[in-house]
């Protein structure tokens, strides 16, 4: 079959064909409206199938030969049309071997055409339903397949009819439908003249007065031309949404209506008309002639509430934006100022909706999620938009100096001034340094040597954030929607932080968005939901009798933090850390990696785009002996979080109890061993071994240090490393196809070469690599040591790079091999592969480090907890153990 149509009803009768097993050779929708494709076209695509997008199908009355081309093409037996609104040509409804079968919401022959529910309901029918015809050259006209029937209840709208029966047995009679044609079994059945109707579109002149139950029909048939309406105080007054009113109308204010055979009556639910039969209606909104919706229970008092008079062009556009809400809440038959948002059915992703499409239509409009969280109905809305767009709550303007570069087919922007309380400025001292590219060894561009000063300044204003801005007041749930907004944003933004952290650290860009970039996003993501989730306990202890006690505990936020990363995964351990943080409601001092800064700044900047308040994060790029020992040093820091290497790891911790004993969280140097059983799977060892090894350019802090394969299977692993290594494909990191970029700067690069220098001098056998590549910038060879003896300098330190470093074990030596595994000082990771579950996790059990990778590597996730043992640290990354580094526990006891 093919589908001719659109809609979700298109999309549901597609989906539920292809879930029967019925092929669809193609798919004729609309075009695409404000870059959006209809439902259908997403559905059909998803699943490969051909999508077809004319925004027309004949010119003049005849048919487009292209057009017609291209659907013969596809070579379908039977046209589907569950929804169109294009006009097809009849040799495209002719030409399938069975012709051409269309859904139509009425109980043909009544109301052919356009509009049938609404006409159902204007004309009072009892009955509802819809009708599956094979189509020919008129008007609905065609030969019946299959019909259903609903009764109509009193009080049934568009809406509801719909939804309760024209829209989920329509699409299952479409089914059924094509199953009968398929099974040769399907009826045509002539259509009765007798009966026919069909309805044209109606004049005001035209109108007349009727009965309150003609009146209801009119209101829930939706028919704005001319709908339901009335003349009051001299104004064409429309009427919606109405239900026939039972039992004795409520008191209210009499209101003259011309015409009528009485008075109406404004009252708390809305506005009674009364017919001459004695029966009444409640009618619950009224539109004036210019536009004005307004509850019909404030008639007389529709003017209270409005703080701010509109113009003439911002009430054009409040219109627009009450189009906006009419498409979202489409089960509201009117927008009115009273209309609540989220009380009218709206969920979160109608809360996007909204935001999206009113920034779309107003450029440069400053509108967040939680601007519609905080201003629920219609004309709450609007007061806020329009202040929002004569700048009355206008924010301090965000002045950003960019470097900016023409790079991977785009243009980035990166910020390169410290960013303190809210602003990027040039450090106090007015020094700058060169951030350079590994790539090629060229300078990026200049950017802001923090100064111990600059520290000051930013605690300073990390502290008065947390104690006297908006930041320590927020609900915690409104903390987590900024924080998921700023996970929006930089996923808005992911290829160019990807491609920024490939320039400036060397992360092939692939690996970048997935892995620095799209691993950050998921962090911030994963902590914004902790927010309104950390919770005490109440605590049962011994009564001061005769008195009872209730003694409970509170989580509580530190204050101001210190976070200082590394350089190999700058974002994501901007991430890491921050994000745990932040969702604790402390605010931050982060110094990012002297040699990686612009991914931090760039961050900086999505956060005030974001709606952090000012002050919350501030980025301090320079060196750590200047701007880290202050840190540690400072006493308004509450808590210092640091990842790097052991060494520098034991400074800070000397600072932070010298200083005023701050809490610290240390994730450090690593050598983590991986043991390799002869009973693993060896494809996958080889696989799994290697990216323990050489993932990141080595540049991974839990990369395997130390590989210990099985004497048997030594050999055979070793040459299928090397084999696969030769497939590698070394070169710049931007290149889609580049397995391996450049280490992240000079200095590192000189310090590997060194390094594999002193395993060769020792005696360990150098099998491949251990050389820098004959190219511009800072590329080394993937390298493979063998025959290394545990005395041995690479056997004992970390490389940091792409170094593999391999030994022995006896065959059978499980005990053997785990001694000489947990012969560290580290442990931060570990691994092990075999295929025997027993000796899997007896090896898990004995393995002395913080995470140990079984059957596999690298594996790591936002909710899992990430920390070493013994000098590789303490603390946590990532999971709830994260979140509780940022918090400190009060207990509280109440005598009554």
């Amino acid at each position: 079959e093919t589908i001719i149509g659109q809609s979700l009803f298109g999309q549901e009768v597609y989906s539920n064909l292809r879930k029967q097993g019925h092929r669809v050779v193609g798919v004729f929708t609309v075009p695409d409206k404000d870059g959006k494709a209809d439902p259908l076209a997403v559905a059909a695509e998803k699943d490969g199938t051909p999508v077809f997008k004319f925004p027309r199908w004949r010119v003049k009355g005849k048919p487009i030969p292209e057009v017609v081309e291209a659907y013969k093409a596809v070579g379908a037996e039977l046209n589907v049309m569950p929804f169109c609104s294009q006009f097809i040509p009849m040799n495209i409804i002719n030409n399938p071997k069975h012709g051409s079968i269309i859904y139509h919401p009425s109980i043909l022959p009544l109301h052919r055409g356009a509009s049938a529910i609404n006409w159902t309901l204007i004309h009072g029918d009892k009955k509802a339903g819809f009708t599956v015809f094979w189509a020919d050259d008129g008007l609905d006209t065609g030969p019946i397949l299959l019909q259903r029937e609903c009764a109509v209840q009193p009080n049934d709208t568009v809406d509801t009819l719909y939804n309760r029966f024209l829209f989920p047995e329509g699409i299952n009679a479409m089914v059924e439908s094509v199953q009968l044609i398929a099974d040769g079994k399907a009826p045509q059945i002539p259509q009765a003249e007798e009966g026919a109707s069909y309805e044209g579109i109606q004049k005001k002149s035209n109108a007349k007065s009727v009965n309150p139950e003609a009146i209801h029909n009119w209101i829930r048939g939706h028919d704005k031309v001319p709908g339901a309406w009335t003349v009051i105080d001299g104004q064409s007054v429309t009427l919606y949404g109405s239900s026939m009113l039972g039992g004795k109308a409520p008191d209210g204010q009499t209101l003259e209506i011309e015409g009528a055979s009485r008075p109406g009556l404004v009252t708390k639910k809305g506005l009674v008309l009364h017919g001459t039969d004695g029966k009444a209606l409640l009618v619950k909104s009224l539109q004036f002639e210019d536009g004005k919706m307004i509850p019909a229970s404030k008639y007389f008092s529709s003017g209270e509430g409005a703080s701010v008079e509109l113009t003439d062009n911002e009430k054009r556009v409040a219109e627009e934006i009450r189009n906006i809400w009419k498409g979202i809440l489409s089960n509201v038959p009117t927008i009115n100022d009273n209309t609540d948002f989220f009380k009218s059915g709206a969920a979160s992703m109608d809360v996007v909706r909204l935001v999206e499409e009113v920034k779309q239509k107003c450029a440069g409009m400053q509108l967040q999620n939680e601007d519609v969280y905080m201003y629920t109905t219609f004309q709450d809305f609007i007061q806020m938009f329009v202040r929002k767009l004569r700048g009355d709550d206008q924010k301090e303007e965000l002045v950003i100096d960019y470097a900016t570069k023409e790079v991977n087919s785009m243009t980035v922007k990166m910020p390169y001034q410290c960013f303190i309380n809210g602003k990027f400025e040039d450090a106090e001292s007015g020094k700058t340094y060169d951030t350079i590219n590994p790539t090629d060894g060229s300078v990026i561009c200049k950017v802001s040597y923090a100064s111990v000063g600059d520290v000051d300044r930013a605690v300073a204003a990390a502290k008065e954030a947390y104690e006297i801005g908006p930041w320590g007041k927020m609900n915690p749930r409104d903390r987590g929607s900024l924080l998921y907004k700023l996970a929006d944003l930089m996923e808005e933004h992911q290829e160019e932080l990807a491609t920024i952290e490939s320039i400036d650290s060397g992360a092939v860009y692939t690996l970048a968005l997935k892995t620095h970039v799209g691993m950050s996003i998921q962090t911030f993501r994963y902590f914004a939901g902790w927010c309104d989730k950390v919770q005490g306990k109440t605590i049962p202890i011994n009564q001061a009798r005769p008195n009872r006690n209730l003694t409970f505990t509170k989580k509580e936020p530190l204050g101001v933090c210190a976070i200082v990363i590394p350089w190999n995964y700058p974002l994501m351990m901007l991430a890491w850390k921050s994000a745990a943080c932040l969702a604790a409601g402390n605010t931050l001092v982060l110094k990012p990696a002297q040699v990686t800064p612009l991914t931090a700044l760039k961050f900086a900047e999505l956060s005030v785009n974001a709606g952090i308040p000012k002050g919350v994060i501030n980025i301090l790029p320079g060196s750590g002996g200047m701007v880290g020992q202050r840190l540690s040093d400072h006493p308004d820091i509450r808590k210092l979080g640091f990842t790097g290497s052991t060494p520098i790891g034991k400074q800070i911790m000397k600072s932070c109890a010298l200083s005023n004993l701050k809490k610290v969280s240390l994730e450090l140097g690593g050598k983590s061993p991986l043991i390799i059983f002869s009973d693993c799977d060896m494809d996958k060892a080889v696989r799994m071994g290697m990216s323990s090894v050489y993932f990141n350019k080595g540049e991974n802090c839990i990369a395997a240090g130390r590989l210990f394969v099985e004497e048997s299977i030594h050999d055979e692993f070793i040459s299928r490393v090397v084999e696969e290594i030769k497939k590698m494909k070394i070169g710049d990191p931007l290149d889609r196809s580049t397995d391996h970029g450049p280490q992240n700067h000079r200095a590192h690069l000189d310090k590997l070469l060194e390094y594999c220098d002193v395993g060769v001098k020792e005696g360990a056998t150098l099998v491949y690599g251990g050389r820098q590549v004959d190219r511009p910038g800072f590329f080394m060879e993937p390298t493979v040591f063998t025959d290394v003896e545990d005395h041995m300098f690479i056997a004992k330190e970390e490389s940091f790079g792409p170094v593999m470093v391999v030994s022995k074990f006896k065959d059978g030596d499980v005990d053997g091999v785990l001694q000489r595994a947990n012969d560290t000082e580290y442990g931060l990771a570990s691994g092990v592969f075999t295929r025997d579950i027993n000796k899997a996790m007896y090896v898990s059990e004995q393995l002395e480090a913080g995470t140990v990778f079984v059957n596999t590597y690298n594996k790591t996730d936002v909710a899992s907890p990430f920390g070493g043992f013994k000098q590789s640290g303490f603390g946590k990354d990532l999971g709830e153990d994260a979140l509780m580094e940022y918090l400190k526990t009060k207990a509280v006891t109440v005598e009554y």
